[in-house]
């Protein structure tokens, strides 16, 4: 925490700057207390701001080209019932806490001041808040203005003698809010000297006492809640404010508490360094919601958190402190499919009263499993069990769900009555939240988006807010944008300030002509080579193309041409910025969520043919062995002859009536691909699999017509060979030149422990043995996992295989030892991303740093920054994991709409069993989905579950067994569940 005081000093004369001493007093890690003192100006040349203000116009200061800051307040502010001349809006912090989701309104709170005071105050309070108001303080369109209030003369104020350091920023506030309505007055009287429409400048706070003090002194000061109530739409907005502050006032008058307390953070912190307590990110099973899991460092599995009471208000993703229970309650993992929806479907959202924190419907659900008889195989033995004792930094966000129709009161859409309800989260693993609203009837049906603000004790379930409906459950623009939403895609329109950034002469922007003009500078000529690109059929933005030709002493000279972004691009500016926070392209069915604008992407940078493009080639010389011989790196210009698609590719070779010069070329390539890939292979490199299916869409309307499964071509391999070897080429010369900064990728070797079941279910199912103690050992046993009567087994073990593995990840080279940096699937000691600059900014990061590698250009410093680089790397894995979850969200939205009143019999494979179900695969629609035992027959038939055997012995009228890796047949329906009125996928076995 930072405190701080000021003495001002006396010498100065009206109308010149203040010097002024401030003394920070400031707590270190350590506990130590250290006292800063800064010299700070205090100013009168810090405009208001107002378009009504000429004075300040006159005394702003000026930028280097000598002009001075447009002013951002309308000089006619829009009025309400409380202020009909018109308002200017002053939040406290306490505001900007409850009420972002009002302020980013783009229908109502326009003309805001932020003062200085405010917004250091949310930056501490909470960071993502602070990045949002940031944001709005940059949307022109909302006129945010932030006021430096703690350097202007007249609205510092300095800290009273036991004065709290809330209470004198309270009283900044008012001070500044006192002044601007002062100032404003002043300001439209100089004007209009007749004027009697002076817009108010008002305070708006939750703060009791900040407000009844701004009224004593005469200031205008409202409530969030009062200021909404006089707004048109008031009953939509006050759903949007934060419950948090009436909870907490709620939960003063209660005395019952249905969760332990949290330890404190010096509690939990000494606890972890004792090594009795332990740190990680709590997740919860997709299939039992009372069960969770965190994995610590001090462990090879992770440890079991069963049970509402034992995860003590966690929500998943939440990074926690955890403390392990006696060995006495140590348990096995739960076989057995426990969801929310259909154990707790009638709880009361409006009351907590008479309830425990684990209702009776769950305690017999847990005590089923605890029940269960413990086998000997590596499923049945227990294992060590946990509790969540505190939480370090919860991971929020805004959540998409459905109201549940069950807790609505009236679903009248014409009521206005408060009423509280729950919202069902689309994730699973989220719990319940209670929201309050005036608008229950209208939501029913609806996608509606709403965050968390509490969980307190007292509540068996999270408090939140509405934030607003996406639109009718199932309707295309409302799915699509929940899922972006679910996966925290940026897909917002590029604001002015990035457009900006683009070349002035946009889509008639070209290559210069003159060899002599500066964007030649130091760039090969390859305009002769025999250049073209093979993508995905349909693709705009190409950021990649190949040639080969034949040298005279037998070798060849093989080039990876990439776009050249980082011509466009420069370092921190604000389309810079913009691409370092999406991370990557999102590829949706129906549509592109762009890194970088159109005309970069789909033009300017694109290698399209028949046009000159700015590329960065590698380029090597490589025997007739695929041996590389040397490789060099340069900028280059050159001109692609054609551009493929992977099938159009496939027939040119494959056509012996072919035989000029670019076909013959790609008949190079792919003769040296498949000896790159053979020698990946002999080093240990993994082949496998993901369940990857393309949806056909109609071309007007986006409507899904059919599915297909991905067709993976000989062409496919090359590119994607000379990809890796340009990856790696790239990767090596980057990491010589930055050792500490160098920007790689590695894939970290799986533990052990994760192939334990998968390893355990071959060995008892089919008796095949799954090795697991170096890449190559897994390469090989995998390529021995086969059923003669079955040829899809093995791609199925190859899927299975995939979800045991670690993820990829972006790191600096410094952050990590050499040996470390290993990308176990591709079996290669160093690897980076270099080849699709256009839509990854890993790779633009790379470009930049491998053109101060060969001498093209200086680093910038930003990329010579470990601790920058280290908040670069996180941001672009954290996107580019949720990039993958979207793309594969959109998939799954459009095969079940494909698969809409269609009633159709295919093979699946049966993945995983439950006691009380199981999971099936089928792969011509890419789609794996629960079969309950109540889905086989009602009443719900018995079964007998044999864990070490895999199979679920089925009883009464269905009277049959179900085994892990049988073949089924299933009937592919779908239904509305009538709690959600969401259309999903049925499968029923057959």
């Amino acid at each position: 925490m930072e405190y701080f005081s000021l003495k001002r000093s006396t010498a100065a004369d009206q109308g010149q700057s203040n010097l002024s001493s401030k003394v920070y007093v400031r707590s270190t890690k350590s506990g130590k207390v250290q006292k800063i003192v800064r010299e700070v100006y205090l100013r009168q040349d810090i405009p208001c701001s107002s378009n009504l203000c000429r004075a300040c116009l006159e005394i702003a200061p000026t930028d280097y080209s000598q002009k001075v800051s447009p002013f951002v307040l309308s000089d006619t502010p829009a009025g309400s019932k409380k202020f009909p001349n018109g308002q200017y809006l002053v939040p406290d912090t306490n505001a900007f806490l409850t009420g972002m989701d009002l302020f980013e309104l783009e229908t109502a709170f326009h003309d805001v001041i932020v003062l200085q005071t405010v917004l250091e105050e949310v930056k501490n309070r909470s960071l993502p808040l602070y990045h949002r108001l940031i944001a709005l303080t940059k949307n022109e369109g909302k006129r945010f203005y932030v006021f430096f209030n703690e350097f202007r003369q007249e609205t510092f104020v300095t800290r009273d003698s036991g004065e709290s350091i809330n209470d004198r920023n309270d009283r900044a506030v008012r001070k500044a809010v006192q002044w601007y309505n002062q100032h404003i007055a002043a300001a439209v009287a100089a004007k209009s000297p007749l004027s009697k429409r002076i817009p108010s400048v008002a305070m708006i706070t939750d703060d009791r006492d900040n407000l009844r003090k701004a009224k004593a002194d005469g200031i205008p000061a409202l409530t969030l809640s009062d200021f909404v109530s006089g707004l048109e739409n008031a009953d939509e907005l006050l759903d949007m404010i934060s419950a948090a502050q009436e909870q907490r006032e709620v939960r003063s008058k209660k005395a019952e508490m249905f969760y332990s307390e949290h330890y404190s953070i010096s509690k939990m912190m000494t606890g972890v360094k004792a090594g009795t307590l332990h740190q990680g990110i709590f997740n919860v099973s997709p299939y039992n919601y009372l069960e969770g899991s965190v994995h610590v460092p001090a462990f090879d599995k992770s440890l079991l958190i069963l049970g509402r009471e034992n995860s003590n208000r966690a929500v998943s993703g939440d990074v926690v402190v955890v403390e392990i229970l006696p060995k006495d309650l140590w348990k096995t993992p739960s076989t057995k499919i426990i969801e929310e929806e259909t154990v707790n479907k009638n709880d009361n959202a409006e009351a907590d009263d008479g309830e425990n924190v684990t209702s009776e419907r769950e305690r017999k659900a847990l005590q089923e499993e605890v029940k269960r008889v413990h086998g000997q195989t590596a499923e049945g033995r227990p294992q060590p069990t946990a509790r969540v004792v505190g939480i370090i930094k919860r991971n929020w966000r805004q959540y998409v769900g459905h109201i549940d129709r069950d807790s609505v009161r009236s679903t009248s859409k014409s009521s206005r009555q408060q009423q509280t309800v729950f919202l069902v989260p689309m994730d699973k693993r989220i719990p319940k939240i209670r929201i309050k609203t005036r608008q229950a009837g209208e939501l029913l049906g609806q996608r509606v988006l709403a965050t968390i603000d509490s969980w307190d004790r007292d509540s068996r379930y999270p408090v939140g807010h509405f934030v607003r409906s996406l639109g009718e459950l199932e309707s295309k623009g409302a799915e699509t944008e929940a899922l972006l939403l679910e996966w925290d895609v940026q897909y917002k329109p590029f604001p002015k300030t990035v457009l900006d950034c683009l070349p002035a002469e946009g889509h008639d922007w070209k290559v210069p002509a003159s060899t002599d003009d500066p964007g030649w500078k130091n760039r090969k000529d390859l305009r002769d080579l025999l250049v073209c690109s093979i993508d995905p059929p349909g693709c705009v933005d190409i950021d990649d193309a190949l040639h080969a030709t034949k040298l005279p002493n037998g070798n060849f000279h093989v080039g990876v041409h990439i776009a050249d972004v980082s011509h466009f691009v420069k370092p921190n500016n604000a389309m810079d910025k913009e691409a370092s926070q999406r991370g990557t392209t999102v590829y949706l069915v129906d549509k592109r969520i762009d890194m970088l604008p159109m005309l970069l992407g789909t033009d300017l940078c694109s290698l399209k043919p028949y046009v000159e493009r700015y590329a960065f080639s590698v380029l090597w010389e490589i025997t007739p062995d695929a041996d590389i011989v040397s490789a060099n790196f340069t900028k280059s210009v050159i001109r692609s002859r054609e551009a493929f698609s992977y099938e159009q590719a496939q027939i040119r070779i494959d056509d012996k009536s072919q035989q000029d010069d670019l076909t013959n070329g790609m008949r190079t390539l792919l003769m040296l691909s498949k000896k790159l890939k053979q020698k990946r292979m002999d080093a240990g490199a993994l082949n496998l699999a993901s369940p990857e299916v393309k949806v056909q869409t109609e071309s007007e309307t986006s409507d899904p017509v059919d599915v297909q499964t991905k067709r993976l071509l000989d062409t496919n391999s090359l590119v994607e060979e000379f990809m890796l070897l340009a990856n790696i080429s790239v990767a090596g010369k980057n990491y010589e030149a930055f050792p500490q900064t160098a920007l790689l990728r590695r894939h970290a070797a799986p533990p052990k422990t994760n192939f334990e079941e998968l390893g355990n279910q071959l060995k008892v199912k089919r008796g095949l043995e799954l090795r697991t103690d170096s890449s190559k050992a897994l390469a090989d046993s995998l390529d021995k996992c086969v059923d003669a009567n079955e040829p899809f087994f093995n791609t199925l073990v190859r899927i299975m295989a995939t979800r045991c593995m670690m993820s990829a990840e972006y790191f600096s080279a410094g952050t990590q030892a050499f040996p470390e940096f290993r990308h176990y699937g591709l079996a290669s000691e160093i690897y980076t991303h270099f080849t699709s600059p256009i839509r990854r900014y890993a790779d633009l990061e790379a470009h930049r740093q491998l053109a101060a590698a060969i001498d093209y250009e200086t680093l910038d410093p930003s990329l010579q920054v470990k601790s920058k680089l280290e908040g670069v790397c996180k941001n672009i894995n954290v996107r580019h994991r949720n990039a993958q979850m979207a793309g594969r969200a959109s998939i799954e939205y459009y095969v079940g709409q494909a698969l809409k009143g269609k009633d159709i019999v295919e093979e699946g494979f049966i993945m995983k069993i439950f006691s009380n179900g199981f999971v099936v695969f089928v792969p011509r629609f890419g789609i794996e989905s629960l079969i309950r035992l109540r889905d086989l027959a009602t009443p719900e038939p018995d079964a007998e579950f044999d864990a070490e055997n895999y199979v679920l012995n089925v009883k009464g009228e269905v009277n049959r067994s179900v085994e892990l890796f049988e073949k089924v047949q299933v009937r592919i329906t779908d239904e509305i569940e009538e709690s959600t009125g969401k259309r999903k996928v049925k499968l029923t076995l057959v």
